[in-house]
């Protein structure tokens, strides 16, 4: 993507909600009114989602405060809600967000197009979201354990360290997603509590990448995800997996090792997924067979980890961790202002939009300028 192209603020503020993919959404929404006072414009409400995720704003407040000096904002919007529009029109796009999921289709769809080998490799992987809550475990220090909690939705999880931060539990949500390892981009992703392991939600996610119109080929993930039934679970639906091996009593023993003779080591000779085999030769050819077909599995999957490839796949596997970034830190998705699972899903739905509907707009804009 152009680096010249990128539009910034109110400009960019109006020129997402002119796109057809949002004037689909404002739409949608318009067709909800049917009583009551007409109430500010669905354009300018919707405007009001995107500056908050634009701006990097993690709140409703604050978002209307700056829009409420800001002339260029309210030029791009034709109005200047109030914070407490801003709260009903959030309980409104929670109770139709198939308005709000239909217009993240529209742009992934419009994506793919400019970007043909979009989805082809993905990543997947769970980040933390520590709730906006009182997450103290215990009451006072050395005092009872707390059973109140000012989000009930949240749970205790784990997390790992990064930076300074050193490895532990918190209270919160956790985001999951697969991100296309070429582009960055998210493709799908799903907001649990903290306690849900990442394992459960592999084939949701999986599902609803292809169900997007995305034809993954590999998923990398990390050891966390290293598990019997997901290699088979992925294999399922024609994607291979590009898994480390956690060290397990097997593994030990040596199971995971390719075929070897008096002559050396066995050299990989290619893989067969109708077969669900992968073929290693003998590297003099002196042996009778010089070839064998192993099984597929955990200990051998269809794409081995000594093969280069394997290598830079996993490589890859890094573009989900630098998004989750991008998100938590440039697309306001934290720190969290809001409660409940169902607010957290919309907060996080709005973040993932706008970041993808900015992706778009810099790829028309490149080749408009590029024409």
């Amino acid at each position: 993507m152009a680096k010249n192209t990128v539009r910034h603020g109110a400009e960019q503020v109006a020129h997402l909600l002119d796109s057809a993919e949002f004037a689909g959404l404002i739409a949608d929404l318009q067709e909800t009114r049917w009583t009551g006072r007409p109430g500010y414009p669905v354009r300018a409400m919707v405007g009001m989602a995107l500056v908050k995720s634009l701006y990097g704003i993690p709140t409703w407040s604050r978002t209307a405060r700056l829009v409420s000096e800001h002339a260029a904002l309210q030029e791009a919007l034709g109005a200047v809600p109030s914070v407490y529009a801003c709260y009903r029109f959030a309980a409104k796009l929670r109770e139709f967000s198939d308005a709000v999921d239909r217009c993240t289709a529209a742009v992934l769809a419009r994506l793919q197009e400019h970007h043909p080998d979009m989805g082809v490799d993905i990543a997947i992987d769970g980040s933390d979201l520590p709730a906006y809550a009182n997450g103290q475990r215990h009451v006072s220090k050395g005092g009872a354990e707390r059973v109140r909690f000012s989000d009930p939705d949240a749970s205790w999880g784990r997390r790992s360290a990064v930076s300074t931060r050193a490895p532990g539990s918190y209270y919160g949500y956790k985001v999951h997603a697969a991100v296309c390892t070429s582009t960055g981009l998210p493709l799908a992703w799903q907001i649990e509590t903290a306690s849900a392991h990442e394992l459960t939600v592999v084939s949701s996610l999986l599902d609803s990448v292809q169900e997007a119109g995305f034809k993954p080929a590999t998923c990398a993930m990390d050891k966390g995800y290293d598990a019997k039934w997901l290699y088979d679970d992925c294999e399922k639906r024609g994607i291979h997996p590009v898994v480390p091996l956690r060290v397990t009593t097997e593994v030990k023993k040596g199971k995971h090792a390719q075929p070897s003779c008096e002559h050396g080591a066995w050299t990989f000779a290619g893989s067969d997924s109708k077969r669900g085999a992968s073929k290693w030769r003998c590297p003099t050819g002196e042996c009778s067979p010089a070839s064998v077909w192993v099984k597929a599995g955990r200990h051998h999957p269809l794409i081995p980890r000594t093969t280069s490839r394997y290598k830079a796949l996993y490589h890859r596997r890094g573009a989900v961790e630098r998004e989750f970034g991008r998100l938590k830190h440039e697309w306001a998705m934290l720190p969290l202002r809001v409660r409940r699972i169902e607010r957290v899903r919309l907060h996080a739905n709005l973040s993932v939009l706008t970041r993808l509907a900015v992706a778009l707009a810099n790829v028309r804009s490149a080749d408009t300028v590029n024409a």
